[in-house]
């Protein structure tokens, strides 16, 4: 919007039409654009978004006393409470050693070759990432509690530490996520 905003007043401008005049559903529209102008703009394809629903959805059980700790993008699941977890070696060992915790896999942002992680884990967290970012479509189509685009959150996955503005994390600590508000809270909540 900012740094382009002919292309983004164009995007604005389709999105408009498609959506509110010609009564499309909700479009995952993919583009490129080979400048500034409204005439670099180029739309490749088109398609309906997937309505993402979910059988059970889990809400947290009280939260007045618990710490806010950041929002994001709520894109699956209910919530969830687990021990943070930053690589396969950690889903293994806490698996092993309390088979019945739920895991939560914390990221800057995935890669595709994050799916062995993100597949054993039960939830995912991200710094970055928006509706259509990979972990956000990954989560959703293995039906994971995932949460992206948290702003105030920095994960250092090399040191395995992580922190929501001043409060720091480290493997095996809890948090609460709840996929459907983007809210991340402090501990263990019980849903």
């Amino acid at each position: 919007e900012t740094h382009l905003p002919e292309i983004y007043q164009a995007l604005k401008d389709w999105v408009n039409e498609l959506f509110y005049k010609r009564g499309w559903s909700p479009q995952e529209i993919e583009f490129t654009f080979e400048g500034p102008s409204r005439q670099d703009l180029f739309l490749l394809q088109t398609r309906d978004m997937a309505m993402r629903e979910r059988k059970q959805v889990l809400t947290l059980y009280a939260t007045g006393g618990n710490k806010l700790l950041g929002h994001g993008i709520g894109v699956s699941g209910g919530a969830m409470s687990g021990r943070i977890v930053f690589d396969l070696k950690e889903i293994d060992q806490w698996k092993n050693k309390e088979p019945g915790t739920s895991l939560i896999l914390v990221r800057g942002d995935t890669v595709p070759d994050d799916i062995r992680e993100i597949y054993a884990a039960d939830g995912l967290l991200t710094a970055r990432g928006g509706v259509t970012s990979h972990a956000a479509v990954v989560a959703y189509r293995l039906e994971k509690t995932c949460i992206v685009g948290c702003g105030n959150f920095v994960c250092n996955e090399k040191e395995k530490k992580c922190r929501f503005d001043d409060i720091e994390f480290k493997s095996g600590d809890y948090l609460s996520i709840d996929g459907r508000e983007g809210s991340v809270y402090q501990d263990f909540i019980r849903v």
